[in-house]
């Protein structure tokens, strides 16, 4: 005999999981009391939508799903903010709600919520579990939907007494669902080989999830035999070595210019894995929608997504994984000229991507950068979350490794420090660095309280320039001198971590930045290093001012 919370875990053990995230709530004691005897590990959150962030996290770095629980009405409402993220960035995660009692249902019960209905916009699939003799075939089928096509969270509502019901008859054994590779099929890569090796001025874009680091070097060797240029979609920088000769550079909000040129006027364009959305496709200003400028060939997992935005001129249904190995064992046409073209695309991203040495005030992230760039090891992890802050991580970090980034394509704020404790504890011998804006911080930076207490010597750098500086430089452009609701109270970030029982360091100059940093890491504890940025320093190239127009200073 086994409880309904029982038969959960039982069934997440049997899928492989091997920690969850979450926030306690009576709505699903059950299972809390069937994970004593378990080894599966819990990440005590404090806030839910902390939780769904470290879920999504682990589902981004790891390609497994993130498991979240959280309880009903406010937890569940909390937890729409990482279901967001894990929609629109393509990361499988499972969300489990505690529920009311059955028979307590359709009477607005403390804190109901009909999650059937409230929550099929966050999630691919929501369901509830009425009956615990099929937990077993919920859970597994909310593992497929999770992993299977276009990644995506799933949501499983979890009714208490169902949970606590005792099923005389469990089964002995419980079997994971296989989850199906989709490989592209001959006449395509046939069709793909000719295109590319007529092609003179082509482009590859790597995007989306499902991939791996086997197929990561299998583009990277295709590419360089291929004498393709590539680009790595919107926060999706881990899925090229920035330094390999074929690397373009990221393609999305503040894209290099002669890259989006060569875009344009590519006559072929290899979209793997990704959508390109609105972020990842400069505003839709890359392709024409519907029908592109361009020869189009869409690879995708989700044969929903092919045509869905743009007319693929070739359009191949697999799985960037599946589609990587066909890759590999492709022959194509290459020409001298194309080959030349590659490199001079590679050095536009280097210097593209070499930050300014000086701006405004006494503190330059340009060095600060430059400096990381030199001292992180090629396998640290680096999340973020959103923010003109994340402009100096994005283009000029250069990512080295697969699974070395974490941030929301979706822009959702508050995601690095959550992320950054997913990271640690998926990969604890490897340095993981969390950025935040001082705004973004403060909205769930209370998770570093959840650090401290897993003993996760996470290092976060918060960007501190006392504002909403996205929204300040929009206010600015768009209505100059009329500054409202982007002003910024904050803490003494410093103290703020010690007072956890955190390291905290505070950067006023440049040149104080690095001996923090190496103290930071030294203390083997999480750590927070504050540095007060200029106002003025909005973007690595711009200041206020300029942005402004009206020649005073905001």
């Amino acid at each position: 005999m086994k409880t309904g919370g029982q038969l959960i875990v039982d069934t997440l053990k049997a899928n492989g999981v091997e920690r969850l995230f979450c926030v306690p709530g009576e709505s699903y004691l059950a299972v809390l009391d069937a994970l004593v005897d378990s080894d599966v590990g819990i990440t005590v959150c404090r806030q839910e939508g902390g939780a769904a962030m470290m879920a999504d996290a682990w589902g981004r770095l790891t390609g497994k799903p993130g498991i979240c629980f959280v309880t009903r009405g406010p937890g569940a409402t909390n937890a729409t903010a990482g279901l967001h993220i894990a929609r629109q960035d393509s990361i499988p995660l499972i969300l489990f709600i505690g529920q009311v009692q059955r028979d307590a249902r359709e009477r607005e019960a403390f804190q109901e919520v009909e999650y059937r209905r409230a929550l099929t916009e966050f999630a691919k699939w929501v369901g509830e579990i009425d009956d615990p003799t099929r937990i077993p075939e919920f859970v597994n089928r909310a593992f497929s939907v999770a992993m299977s096509g276009r990644p995506g969270p799933v949501v499983l509502s979890l009714p208490e007494d169902v949970l606590r019901e005792v099923v005389a008859n469990p089964p002995a054994e419980i079997l994971p669902n296989p989850v199906a590779a989709i490989r592209p099929g001959a006449p395509e890569m046939k069709d793909l080989a000719e295109r590319i090796s007529r092609a003179e001025r082509p482009v590859m874009i790597l995007g989306g999830t499902r991939w791996t680091e086997q197929a990561v070097r299998q583009i990277e060797r295709f590419a360089e035999r291929a004498q393709l240029p590539v680009g790595c979609s919107f926060r999706r920088q881990m899925l090229f070595d920035h330094l390999h000769p074929c690397y373009a550079g990221d393609v999305g909000i503040g894209i290099n210019p002669a890259l989006a040129d060569e875009i344009r006027m590519s006559d072929l364009v290899l979209l793997i894995g990704g959508r390109f959305s609105e972020m990842p496709s400069s505003g839709y200003t890359l392709l024409d929608v519907p029908f592109p400028a361009q020869p189009l060939i869409h690879v995708h997992a989700d044969a929903g997504e092919l045509g869905r935005v743009y007319r693929p001129t070739l359009a191949i249904n697999a799985d960037p994984a599946s589609f990587a190995e066909a890759l590999s064992t492709l022959e194509v046409d290459t020409t001298p000229a194309r080959a030349e073209r590659t490199a001079n695309m590679h050095g536009a991203y280097l210097t593209w991507s070499t930050p300014p040495e000086t701006g405004p005030g006494d503190v330059h992230m340009g060095p600060i950068i430059d400096w990381l760039r030199d001292y992180l090891p090629d396998d640290a992890i680096l999340t973020n979350g959103a923010g003109n802050y994340a402009t100096w991580v994005h283009r000029y970090v250069r990512f080295r490794n697969f699974a070395t980034q974490a941030a929301p394509a979706c822009g959702s704020m508050g995601y690095g420090v959550p992320a950054a404790v997913a990271a640690k504890q998926a990969f604890p011998q490897r340095l993981v660095v969390a950025f935040a804006g001082d705004g973004c911080f403060m909205m769930h930076g209370q998770e570093f309280a959840t650090a401290v207490q897993h003993k996760l010597p996470i290092i976060v750098v918060v960007v501190n320039n006392s504002m909403y500086g996205t929204i300040r430089m929009h206010q600015e452009r768009d209505y100059p001198g009329r500054v409202s609701a982007t002003d910024l109270t904050n803490p003494d970030f410093s103290a703020l971590a010690r007072a956890y029982g955190g390291h905290g360091e505070t950067v006023v100059t440049t040149a104080e930045f690095a001996p923090a940093f190496e103290r930071a890491r030294a203390s083997g504890i999480p750590a927070i290093i504050e540095v007060k940025l200029d106002r003025e320093a909005i973007t690595p190239t711009r200041t206020l001012t300029q942005i402004s127009g009206t020649g005073v200073k905001p």
